[in-house]
């Protein structure tokens, strides 16, 4: 019997390492027919995006950009359902047996200013927390979408090749935080199969032709902190008869990077800022209270928890040395860490690897957070990536001491959409072609 057994389990391992070098030896192939497919549609695709890039909107309110995906969509043959998740939709493409592989994009633009030049850069302006904003796709979303529907192009002149569903999903509000997890309370996998695996993929200032991967952690935990200190205000010839709560709010902004230089291990990641303060009316008036606003980032649970309960700690002393009131503290608007699956990872990369070589690399984690965590944390494998959308002269420029590149949510940041559009295609196709074919 043992013997029987081990037999059958050397039998699986061959069986396993048989499938991996098969999808892998065919993967050339499988790239060359996804770039003939590239080749045909390319010209939408760079249509579509420059439209995007010039009519952004933002975090549920997307309805212009929701339905251009949603009438491209339904002419490649999905069934589309809009309005999942306020201003979201899903599409279904169903192609016998096998497993539902989900793609996710994002169709949020931010509230700001583009200042990038281009012929095709956005003016659009609407209204944001009561007042008047510029709107722009500063993040990379436009890259996104684009990628998203030439990746289901190329799956459907590929449907010969592979078995299963996929399932196509335009989050909305990204940026906010709330879309994920407004589709998930709309019933996004109870309405629609749960998938077997979920892929999604972001733009970030790399060379062109970059693709970087990475197993577990892949961006950050985050919260947002809010503050209000306490005091009593007063005339500013006389600080001794007020309770100062800007001294409140310095001491505790110096104080709480303590939290994390000399409580948190060093050897963790874990960011506290502090990015705005509102206090006070005039150079003469002490105020009697002060606002301030922030973030807080790590990659770990027990790190969060510690940098989350030193936060706490360090207003509430900060408050009873001035001899104040307590603060009110809130965090808010969580996001967790996106957590990559080991084996998603591990197979896809043999497959990346083998057809776009050396521009596949091990990307660092972001320490910027992502709401695709709401999907991944219902169980699903899945595997979240990044894009080069620079063109690689540039890059080295920057690493030969330039100045650095515009990043993400710049006001000049200005992704090069050929050929960043036709890699993220590439690869983000091949990777749902892995797990379609997964044995």
């Amino acid at each position: 019997m043992r013997a029987a057994r081990a037999t059958f389990a050397c039998f699986a391992i061959l069986l396993c390492q048989f499938a991996e070098a098969s999808d892998s030896d065919d993967a050339p192939t499988l790239l060359r027919e996804i770039q003939a497919s590239l080749q045909a549609g390319y010209p939408d695709l760079d249509e579509l995006y420059k439209d995007i890039h010039a009519h952004p909107e933002l975090g549920f309110h997307e309805e212009r950009t929701a339905g251009k995906l949603a009438l491209r969509m339904r002419t490649l043959g999905f069934t589309v359902t809009e309005r999942v998740g306020r201003t979201g939709l899903v599409g279904l493409y169903k192609n016998g047996n096998g497993p539902t592989i989900m793609v996710r994009t994002e169709l949020d633009a931010l509230p700001m200013e583009e200042k990038t030049g281009l012929a095709y850069a956005s003016r659009a302006k609407t209204q944001y927390e009561g007042k008047e904003t510029f709107v722009a796709h500063s993040c990379g979303h436009d890259v996104h979408m684009a990628t998203w529907v030439g990746t289901a192009q190329a799956l459907v002149a590929l449907k010969d090749r592979w078995h299963g569903t996929l399932m196509f999903v335009a989050q909305p509000a990204e940026e906010l935080g709330d879309g994920a997890q407004a589709m998930i309370d709309d019933g996004l996998f109870t309405r629609f199969p749960k998938p077997d695996y979920a892929f999604a993929l972001h733009a970030a200032p790399e060379p062109i032709g970059y693709v970087g991967i990475a197993a577990g952690a892949f961006t950050s935990n985050a919260d947002d902190l809010e503050i209000v200190f306490k005091g009593r205000g007063g005339h500013g010839a006389y600080p001794d008869k007020t309770v100062d709560p800007i001294a409140e709010a310095a001491h505790f902004i110096v104080d709480v990077q303590t939290v994390v230089s000399r409580e948190k291990d060093p050897r963790e990641f874990g960011v506290v800022t502090v990015a705005a303060m509102q206090a006070g009316s005039a150079g003469n008036i002490i105020p009697d209270q002060a606002l301030l606003r922030g973030t807080i980032r790590s990659y770990k649970p027990e790190v969060r928890s510690k940098l989350l309960e030193g936060v706490r700690r360090t207003a509430m002393a900060a408050a009873a040395m001035a001899g104040a009131p307590d603060p009110e503290i809130s965090f808010g608007s969580s996001s967790f860490a996106v957590i990559n699956d080991d084996a998603l990872v591990a197979r896809t990369e043999t497959v990346l690897k083998s057809t776009l070589g050396d521009g596949v690399q091990h990307h660092l984690p972001l320490a910027a957070s992502e709401d695709f965590s709401v999907f991944v944390n219902t169980g699903i494998p899945s595997m979240f990536f990044v894009i080069g959308v620079y063109d690689r002269k540039r890059v080295d420029e920057v690493r030969s001491g330039g100045n650095p590149l515009p990043s993400n949510h710049s006001p000049f940041f200005a992704p090069v959409p050929e050929p960043s559009i036709r890699t993220g295609v590439e690869a983000m196709s091949l990777a749902v072609l892995t797990a379609l074919r997964e044995r």
